[in-house]
């Protein structure tokens, strides 16, 4: 296995692991749990806008990091190039 390879496939794993989580912390309608976690910081209204647009951000990067290491992965193995033999 190439560096580059194993750099891929850990950034892929990262960025999955991480999309899962940061999406199941998005709240549907006040029910989710970040509302459970930001109603223990914060006592306003205010708090909740701030945190779901850092969840949104966190949300949004780590799908972009997701995609640009899948196209990268197309790139240095296209298919039929890997070789289960060998």
């Amino acid at each position: 296995m190439s560096p580059l390879l194993i750099i891929l496939l850990i950034l892929l794993g990262l960025s999955g692991t991480g999309l899962i989580i940061f999406i199941l912390l998005h709240s549907g309608k006040g029910t989710g749990v970040s509302d459970m976690i930001q109603s223990s910081f914060y006592s306003t209204q205010g708090g909740t806008s701030i945190v779901e647009k850092n969840l949104d951000r966190i949300t949004i990067v780590l799908a972009i990091i997701f995609f640009l290491t899948l196209v990268a992965l197309m790139f240095v193995y296209p298919q039929g190039t890997i070789n289960p033999q060998g």
